[in-house]
């Protein structure tokens, strides 16, 4: 079973975590002082004034009933009535729509108010809060009718606490409101950042300027310089490489010029054939090592870059079908390097099996491009191995088949790599070979 942990309930992006952080004080803080404070206070401060009014109505009623006959009792109720703010009347029946207790269900502190009435007020008929607003009305048997009488609900109970809770909603919400706007400012240039950062990943320089505390500001500096070094070492080896390439090439072209004038034998047919494995490892050596900084992601038709790849396959007799290539919107892709990736693996299905599928998968959030072949295949156990550079897996591929560099897969991952992206080796489940996905985030 799996096991629940406040990590699984968490948001996910910054800006959610920020928020909550921000939200959970603010609501803790309303609901305690809530619960504490309104709840405990205006309890506590109804229940005194309340008492105090309910030994004013008993004296009330005890004056009614002292009273030899009705009009003596109505004048009694006159004159203790007036000096205690009280307004005073009896009556021989009560209301023709009867008479219970009567309070609003949002009203608190009115359950305290007929609570402590009926407590000490032993012929208290009803209480009425709804009728007459802001009054409390209190119905007595007497020995003479029904007493009614009426005193202001600021006499019972302090003012209802709607005001102070809906003063601290809003102020809560308005703190929130320019709490959110200045978090949201301070976590702009973080996200500036991550995009940044993401962008150079999938090989698509953006511009960007620190910006925001100073922290953030270190850390965008260093990301810069980052990126700089990174782009500096990538030209200084393009540079040293092509140097090299020129250095090579010139004595290889005095050696197959020499071996052009010496008369045809088996000596000087097998030292051509050595100076063409040359020049095939100096051509596969620097497919892998350059990165062509000037080869930019722009809006690419995934769909018939994969048709041009299958038919220039083809043209070089590989047995290769297009099995699906779902059309979308253009991609912002590096084409040549994704096109050099594709077209390694495919010339890997021609040399390694006897015919391959290629699968075109392209949706809003990836580009997936699958090639399946029905060859022998890599073991899981040397999947690994298989992408590093200059490896190759003969004794698993028939090394009479082809005389390749083991440079294949290696530029493929690294094409998907420049994208941000990644390559995956598996077993074919409609051909039984090998499976090779490159999967690039859109």
């Amino acid at each position: 079973m799996r096991r629940l942990r406040l990590r699984n309930f968490m948001p996910i992006s910054l800006y959610g975590r920020a928020a909550l952080i921000l939200i959970l004080p603010v609501v803790t803080l309303l609901v305690v002082v809530s619960v504490g404070f309104v709840q405990r206070y205006f309890e506590d401060v109804t229940q005194q004034l309340t008492g105090g009014l309910r030994l004013e109505i008993r004296h009330l009623a005890a004056q009614v009933n002292s009273a030899p006959d009705p009009a003596a009792a109505r004048a009694a109720a006159r004159g203790v009535a007036g000096p205690l703010e009280l307004q005073a009347t009896l009556a021989a029946a009560p209301p023709e729509d009867g008479l219970e207790d009567r309070r609003a269900f949002y009203d608190f502190s009115g359950r305290v108010i007929i609570s402590m009435l009926r407590e000490a007020l032993p012929g208290l008929r009803a209480v009425d809060l709804v009728t007459h607003d802001r009054r409390v009305v209190a119905y007595l048997d007497t020995d003479h009718g029904l007493l009614r009488v009426e005193a202001p609900r600021t006499r019972a109970s302090a003012r209802n606490p709607h005001q102070l809770l809906v003063l601290m909603i809003s102020v809560g919400l308005v703190m929130i409101l320019v709490a959110y706007v200045f978090l949201r400012n301070q976590l702009r240039p973080i996200k500036k950042l991550a995009e940044a950062a993401e962008a150079f990943g999938k090989g698509r320089p953006k511009s960007y300027r620190p910006r925001g505390a100073r922290e953030v500001r270190a850390a965008g500096r260093a990301f810069l310089d980052m990126r700089a070094r990174i782009e500096r070492q990538i030209e200084q080896r393009t540079l040293l490489l092509s140097g090299v390439s020129h250095d090579l090439r010139t004595p290889l072209t005095r050696l197959k010029l020499g071996l052009s004038m010496l008369e045809p034998s088996a000596d000087t047919a097998a030292l051509k054939r050595d100076v063409a494995d040359m020049e095939g490892l100096i051509d596969a050596f620097l497919n892998f090592v350059r990165e062509d900084m000037r080869d930019e992601a722009e809006p690419t038709d995934a769909a018939a870059m994969m048709r041009r790849l299958v038919e220039r396959a083809r043209q070089d007799g590989t047995d290769v079908t297009l099995a699906e290539a779902q059309t979308g919107p253009p991609a912002m892709l590096r084409a040549g390097l994704l096109a050099r990736g594709v077209d390694n693996l495919l010339s890997n299905a021609g040399r390694y099996a006897g015919r391959a599928e290629l699968r075109l998968e392209q949706t809003a959030e990836q580009l997936v491009v699958t090639v399946e072949d029905d060859g022998p295949g890599i073991p899981p156990d040397r999947r690994e191995a298989a992408l590093r550079p200059f490896v190759r897996l003969d004794a698993a591929r028939n090394q009479d088949t082809g005389s390749g560099m083991g440079l294949g897969l290696t530029i493929a991952a690294d094409a998907a790599r420049s994208h941000g992206g990644r390559l995956e080796l598996g077993e074919s489940a409609r051909l039984g070979g090998l499976r090779v996905d490159i999967v690039i985030p859109l």
